[in-house]
């Protein structure tokens, strides 16, 4: 036979129906024993007050026979009243709260007893119909106490597991509805992130095609060309790296290199960016040459000090640029497409594309930043989630075994 199934809110009223043949005679007995133990204690305080006011008016007559047991009973008698006052009786039954009551007033009793004997002998002869009458309301509150406590040690510790049974059951419904609302909240997060992730892609599509069209197509390919020139003309201008190097220290150590400030300038750009340098020449390449022409005689005077290998592949390259002119096909070249960058950049039809992407890219990075909030507030929910889910499958385990150690049944909880 398969074991019955219930959801939360069932199981607590088909566990009652079961139970309450069990727990409506001990509730009944519990309640009437916290009555009567919480009425004991109010006689045993009023008891206290008692022995307060008798011992204060004795202390206001200034009988020094009975003055100084009339100090201490007083002071006795207010203990009793603070220990006492700190006693509160639970107003719902339940075994824990009458335990810790019981707990509570075993400590008062302890304490009291000890307080009695080390100080009503002390006392004596005095006030001894006060102490009688105190003596009689005390013992006969221990008694509705030890009343009470055996009842809770041997009969209600019985049904502590179902009392606890009950309680996670009210837990476990509010657990649910505590999943339930997370799953809301994070379903609700979940519809504002797809929205953003939408529009950020169209956002990117856009931008994406308006970089691969257009003016901005045509400068990246531009800048693929000016790259593979700048490449070539390294590769032409590779032998006299050295020498240009060694030419700019000398430069830098005090002229030496007999550089004018514009040939240094030019010099540095062709050993860092030959494009532009070349781009920069005018026709025929003037002021390269001018540099090549002193370079050879550095070379010559040997004041660059260059291994014979590099000092002949560097005659050789000044030898193809000076006589042949071997760069001129490279430097128009360069020029024509530095003027075709020029252009494009000049052109407001770049502009207006430049801008549109810009501010475009800003709107994505509005958007991604909220997205990030967004799946930041849905991961904290999604961890809300899971711990929820973990603390309800261990209630439903611990209230299906508590059920059948109470009552000998099976059952499953949806």
């Amino acid at each position: 036979m398969s074991e019955p199934k219930f959801s939360s809110t069932e199981l607590k009223s088909w566990l009652e129906k079961e139970t309450s043949a069990i727990l409506t005679p001990v509730h009944a007995q519990a309640q009437k024993l916290r009555d009567e133990t919480h009425a004991a204690l109010q006689s045993l305080t009023d008891a206290s007050k008692m022995l307060l006011d008798n011992s204060a008016r004795e202390i206001e007559r200034r009988n020094l026979r009975v003055y100084n047991r009339a100090r201490a009973l007083n002071k006795l008698a207010r203990l009793f009243l603070d220990r006492l006052r700190k006693l509160n009786a639970p107003e719902q039954v339940s075994y824990d709260g009458l335990n810790r009551f019981a707990q509570e007033t075993q400590k008062v009793f302890l304490v009291t007893e000890i307080d009695i004997k080390n100080w009503f002998p002390r006392i004596s002869p005095f006030f001894i119909i006060d102490r009688r009458k105190f003596l009689a309301v005390y013992e006969k509150t221990k008694l509705t106490f030890t009343a009470l406590n055996d009842f809770l040690t041997k009969e209600y510790v019985k049904t502590k597991t179902l009392e606890e049974t009950f309680q996670l059951l009210s837990e476990l419904q509010a657990l649910e509805k505590q999943l339930s609302d997370i799953a809301a909240q994070r379903e609700k997060l979940k519809n504002e992130r797809f929205p953003l992730e939408a529009e950020i892609t169209e956002l990117e599509q856009k931008i994406a095609d308006l970089k691969n069209k257009g003016p901005i197509d045509q400068l990246r390919l531009l800048e693929a060309e000016i790259e593979a020139l700048n490449n070539e003309a390294k590769n032409e201008l590779r032998h006299l790296q050295k020498p240009f190097i060694k030419m700019q220290a000398l430069a830098f150590q005090g002229g030496g290199a007999g550089l004018t400030q514009d040939e240094l300038s030019r010099l540095n750009q062709y050993l860092d960016k030959p494009f532009a340098a070349l781009a920069a020449e005018e026709a025929g390449c003037p002021m390269l040459k001018q540099i090549l022409e002193k370079c050879a005689r550095l070379m010559d005077s040997d004041a660059l000090k260059l291994k014979p290998e590099k000092a002949r592949k560097a005659e050789q390259a000044l030898g193809c640029i000076l006589r042949q002119d071997s760069l001129a096909t490279l430097h128009r070249r360069c020029i024509e497409v530095a003027e075709r960058q020029k252009q494009l950049l000049a052109s407001e039809q770049l502009d207006e594309i430049r801008r549109s992407v810009s501010a475009f890219e800003e709107q994505v990075g509005l958007l991604k930043a909220r997205k990030l909030s967004a799946e930041t507030h849905e991961a904290v929910k999604e961890q809300e989630y899971n711990a929820v889910v973990d603390r309800i499958r261990n209630h439903k385990s611990t209230i299906e075994k508590n059920i059948y150690s109470s009552i000998g049944k099976k059952i499953q909880i949806a």
